[in-house]
């Protein structure tokens, strides 16, 4: 992988999520099948409101929503995927390990392990401060 530094106005360019759904807010490393990427969680997320506002808490679903992005980023700056969109069409194997708290950061890394004509499979892993918080295998619909 190389190291890189994208920024949030390039990851708009890719992903069509915009606030309160965009859950990625930099990309650190990329290659043409994996990408690792930074969610930045702040007490400011909509979602503290109602999940758990005495003890919040990240949700795990956004969690793997956050590493979905992750991948749709990649799949979505390549030139010959511009202007599409990226479905999920699965998720294997997830496992919740940490809670995930504002102040935190999420290093999010997913890595392209199956291509086949407009599906492909992800495994994927979130950390923070290098200790697990989630894993899964995620597989993908490239569609218009």
């Amino acid at each position: 992988m190389s190291e890189v530094n994208i920024d949030v106005t390039k990851i708009m360019e890719a992903l069509p999520h915009r606030y309160p759904m965009l859950l990625v807010d930099r990309v650190i490393d990329i290659s043409e099948d994996e990408i690792t990427a930074i969610k930045n969680v702040t007490i400011n997320e909509e979602f503290f409101q109602g999940h758990f506002p005495q003890y919040p808490v990240m949700p795990g679903v956004l969690i793997m929503e956050a590493l979905a992005q992750a991948a749709g980023v990649l799949e979505l700056s390549k030139p010959e995927n511009k202007g599409k969109l990226v479905f999920y069409a699965g998720m294997d194997d997830v496992k919740y390990k940490k809670q995930v708290v504002p102040g935190d950061q999420l290093v999010l890394h997913a890595k392209f392990i199956k291509r086949r004509g407009p599906i492909a499979v992800v495994e994927a892993d979130a950390k923070v401060d290098g200790k697990l918080a989630a894993k899964g295998t995620l597989t993908f619909a490239l569609g218009k």
